[in-house]
């Protein structure tokens, strides 16, 4: 059993100044003999969970061309991730008609990993599968890996009209997929044209993906929706989650059916989309927003809700929920998320340095699996 004493608590009913108790990895009501962490000075923060990050391709992919081995790869990100407080991630693993970072073959040893890496790792791992629809090859495969319970969340993208094809996204995102694939740009360009041939058959492999999915429970999301149109569309194959919309109007129609707008918290740093789209503070700002991803920078996840605090965007509670209980309740993760006995004890520590929070310990199903100062932590 674990005690983390005299901190300030953010519990569902507002903040609390108090002692936190965990007992077999889950939070309890009452105190028992344990081991205590001090907390006094410090937020008691319930544990981030990131819908969406992809940073972990850094790992696998350093530099163009020059790759790792993705157990190696996965290890450092699992390291990462927790020294970032967060305590569930969804990889945002890209099943793709490209060659190279983003192949199904890629995709493939990435799923068959993290199926063996579950519950072997400090932060809770899980697969989110960004499923490019004009990859027409991988549906049967896809659909294994739905049916096996290997696929935590399924997201459909279309980088194919998005940014082979489109002119709303910068050109570096095509010279950067040009990159990860270690074609010639002529070679790339002549995929291109060979794959575009198999579109007509789209809609209905992502009609039979999205059923398979719904028959096991698993949420899906739409990826980069363009207009309302595109919505309404993942809507009807019961898409309840609009992931990075591309116009404020989108949000809105989202929101205005109940169901959860993500935006990048790397977005929220920076000041605004590096891809033109809504910056999402302003989206946090007109009640757009409810749900913050590391996208490609875990770092960002920890500093987005102070900074939207700091600048009075959005009070500290409510940001907090973006990273924590809106995702959790959005992935239908109903055991963690809030600090509330019964759920799961995963909790972050940190000292809020005037909008710049300085993460003292993070801790997973009761474990501290991440300290910046031990010897505070271990009184």
């Amino acid at each position: 059993m674990l005690t983390i004493s005299s901190g300030l608590a953010l519990t569902p009913s507002g903040w609390r100044q108090g002692d936190i108790y965990i007992r077999n990895g889950v939070l309890a009501e009452e105190p028992g003999r344990s081991d205590r962490l001090d907390a006094q000075g410090l937020l008691v923060l319930p544990g981030m969970v990131d819908i969406h990050g992809d940073a972990f391709e850094r790992q696998i992919m350093p530099r163009p061309g020059v790759n790792f081995d993705l157990g190696v790869a996965m290890r450092e990100t699992d390291r990462q991730l927790v020294a970032n407080g967060i305590t569930t991630a969804l990889h945002g693993v890209t099943n793709s008609w490209e060659p190279g970072l983003r192949s199904i073959e890629n995709a493939r040893a990435l799923v068959l990993l993290l199926a063996d890496l579950r519950g072997r790792t400090a932060c809770d791992m899980r697969l989110h599968l960004r499923h490019e629809t004009f990859n027409l090859n991988a549906e049967e495969e896809t659909l294994r890996w739905i049916a096996d319970g290997l696929v935590d969340a399924l997201a459909f993208n279309d980088h194919m009209r998005g940014i082979v094809l489109g002119t709303t996204i910068k050109a570096s995102k095509m010279q950067g997929m040009v990159e990860r694939s270690g074609l010639a740009k002529s070679e790339f360009m002549a995929l291109v044209e060979a794959t575009l041939l198999r579109e007509p058959e789209i809609p209905a492999s992502v009609e039979r993906l999205a059923a398979a999915a719904g028959r096991k429970g698993v949420p899906l999301l739409s990826h980069d929706d363009r207009d309302i149109a595109d919505r309404r569309a993942y809507r009807a194959l019961g898409c309840a989650i609009s992931e990075f919309p591309m116009t404020e109007e989108v949000a809105s129609e989202a929101l205005s059916h109940r169901e959860a707008n993500v935006f990048g918290a790397p977005n929220v740093l920076r000041g605004g989309s590096h891809t033109g789209c809504p910056a999402a503070a302003d989206m946090a700002r007109k009640g757009l927003c409810s749900i913050l991803a590391s996208d490609y920078f875990y770092p960002a996840l920890l500093e987005a809700p102070f900074r939207l605090a700091f600048e009075k965007i959005t009070p500290l509670h409510e940001a907090w929920a973006m990273v924590s209980e809106n995702p959790a309740r959005a992935l239908g993760l109903a055991d963690r998320g809030v600090i509330a006995p019964g759920k799961r004890g995963d909790l972050v520590l940190v000292e809020d340095c005037a909008g710049a929070p300085r993460l003292v310990a993070t801790i997973v199903a009761g474990e501290i699996v991440w300290a910046s100062d031990w010897k505070r932590v271990k009184a």
